[in-house]
């Protein structure tokens, strides 16, 4: 443009040439506002004719370009040497500049240095296909915006070929994503910090446990080992006085107080599931009615107790000895919810549980036996049912329960096949029924124990060979069976054991504990010895069911297993069973 010589200037030409320079300026501001809302298909940039330049978008229409003003993505159309021949008000946005500062520019110089070679290439690419790259531009005023770019070739009818790119601005993706992360590494902060928190809660838990289990057992034990004692010692006193009349009261007190121990270290296993289950062919309707006089007797005369037994009652698979210690630790907690006296109702049953029944308690649809206790005491609320068969639960103060009744109970129904369920409202009483699966067949007698005086003897000389670790337990075996006639040899390890069974000494049946010290259990001895001897009949003995050492409770053909504690004259008659099995 030239300059205007104000200096001897007609006024006239002046303001003529104003007048033009107004005119001028008036129509690149239309034309730009022309450009703005898409109305221009071609802009022809003025200079040497060789240099002359058309800014074109003549491959869309006019409404598609008004489109493309309106969208929120940035639009460009590039030439071939990446001068900006196009953008809309949304690119211009993005970089904080007016259209007019970014048309007829290169875009290159706005990308950041280090994406610079990127660009390039995805300019290059673009010439080829469609090509897409992550971006950052910078604005005039030091700030960055990151962009998703996409570029391709767009050549027109006439021959013209353009670039076309959207850039999608990343800013707020980018902030989100990085809140995102800050919010994800707060919530892993949150979850390490819980679980710390739940560490704490379960151990203060487990202490609780503890400690409500040691208070419960040295209360239970502590009045079953002042029975015992004090029995043994009156005993003792009136044998040395000569007043042996009575002495039998001694030794029954004595007697019933082991038994009552014996009882609670199966409540101990029951709820771990380590007890050694005897299971047979039973009538429970049999078994309530011989429980009957010794829970009347429990219960005490303010409860009421009334037997309700189903006619037809199918048999169950069951031990009946866990069964009845299942049955009476049910009345004993029955009696405990009213202790202003009530009624306790024993009912049996049998139950068809079709899909939706079993799915509800948690068992395959099927027969089932059924045996519920139910009492008109206080009644449990929802949250007590809940936990009522956790390990360790109780609602009695420390001390003067262990937590275990309803827990070996819940243990021994799930061992058996069967379940266990609570009914009950506060105020309403409670009923717990145990639904135990069906057995096709006839229920075998119950075993009715004798006086060792009346157990079977030996009959041809037999020999038996005891190994157990513990001197008292092997002691009194070994001189109940000289009693009964049996020649005894004991062993106090596995090896010695063994030694003899390798040897040329008659032995017509091992009693073995199962936990021997040494490296070698009771199977192990009794797998060693049947190599040379295959059809030795073995008895084990154990404290608790040692489930991987006896194979997960498969046990060969003649092996036979027998929880202590026991009566000597349960030992006497399973010993004289197995040996009669193997010689008849």
């Amino acid at each position: 443009m030239t300059p205007i010589d104000l200096q001897g200037a007609d006024p006239a030409a002046l303001i003529a040439r104003v007048q033009d320079l107004e005119a001028r300026l008036q129509e690149s501001e239309e034309t730009l506002g022309a450009i703005r809302r898409g109305e221009v298909d071609a802009l022809v940039v003025g200079g040497p004719v060789e240099e002359q330049r058309v800014y074109t978008l003549e491959s869309a229409d006019r409404p598609y370009r008004v489109l493309i003003e309106q969208i929120q993505e940035g639009a460009v159309t590039l030439a071939l040497d990446g001068t900006v021949l196009y953008c809309n008000r949304c690119l211009a946005e993005m970089l904080g500049v007016p259209q007019e500062r970014v048309i007829g520019h290169s875009l290159r110089p706005l990308v950041l240095p280090e994406d610079q070679r990127a660009f390039d290439r995805l300019f290059e690419d673009a010439q080829h296909g469609v090509a897409r790259r992550e971006l950052t531009l910078r604005t005039p005023l030091g700030g960055r915006v990151p962009v998703y770019m996409s570029l391709s070739l767009l050549r027109s009818e006439e021959g013209v070929t353009l670039l076309c790119g959207v850039l999608t601005d990343l800013t707020e993706q980018k902030l989100r994503l990085r809140e995102l992360g800050e919010a994800n590494e707060r919530l892993l902060e949150e979850i390490a910090e819980r679980e710390r928190v739940e560490d704490a809660l379960r151990q203060s838990q487990k202490m609780e446990a503890v400690g409500q289990l040691t208070g419960g057992l040295a209360h239970d034990f502590n009045n079953l080992l002042t029975g015992i004692t004090g029995s043994l010692e009156l005993l003792q006193t009136r044998v040395a006085q000569g007043r042996i009349k009575d002495v039998d009261r001694y030794v029954n007190a004595a007697q019933g107080a082991a038994k009552r121990a014996a009882a609670l270290t199966h409540r101990l296993l029951a709820f771990s599931r380590r007890q050694t289950l005897d299971p047979k062919p039973t009538d429970v309707n049999r078994l309530v009615a011989g429980m009957e006089e010794l829970v009347r007797r429990t219960m005490g005369p303010a409860v009421s107790v009334e037997p309700v037994a189903a006619g037809g009652l199918w048999t169950t698979l069951v031990d009946p000895s866990q069964l009845e210690n299942a049955l009476l630790n049910l009345c004993i907690n029955a009696r405990d919810a009213m202790p202003g006296g009530g009624k306790l109702v024993i009912e049996t049953g049998n139950r068809w549980l079709d899909e939706r029944a079993a799915r509800e308690r948690e068992l395959p649809p099927g027969q089932y036996v059924t045996l519920c206790v139910s009492d008109d005491g206080t009644g449990m609320p929802a949250e007590v049912i809940a936990r009522a068969f956790d390990p360790f639960f109780t609602t009695k103060p420390i001390g003067m329960g262990t937590g275990l009744g309803l827990s070996m109970i819940y243990g021994f129904a799930r061992q058996s096949g069967g379940q266990a369920r609570i009914y009950s409202e506060v105020g309403q009483g409670t009923m717990i029924c145990l639904y135990l699966p069906r057995h096709l067949g006839e229920a075998v007698e119950l075993e009715v124990l004798t006086k060792l005086s009346e157990a079977p003897r030996a009959r041809h000389d037999e020999t038996v060979l005891v190994v157990d670790d513990e001197p008292t337990v092997r002691m009194l075996v070994a001189e109940i069976l000289e009693d009964l006639g049996y020649t005894a040899i004991e062993a106090a390890d596995g090896a010695a054991g063994l030694k003899v069974l390798q040897s040329d000494v008659r032995i017509d049946l091992l009693v073995t504990d199962v936990g021997l010290p040494g490296g070698m259990n009771g199977r192990q001895v009794a797998d060693a010895a049947r190599v040379a001897r295959p059809d030795l009949k073995v008895l084990f003995i154990t404290g608790y069911a040692e489930n991987a050492v006896l194979s997960h409770g498969h046990l060969e053909a003649g092996m036979h297993v027998l929880t202590k504690p026991f009566a000597m004259d349960v030992l006497a008659a399973r010993i004289r069973e197995l040996i009669a099995s193997s010689s008849g």
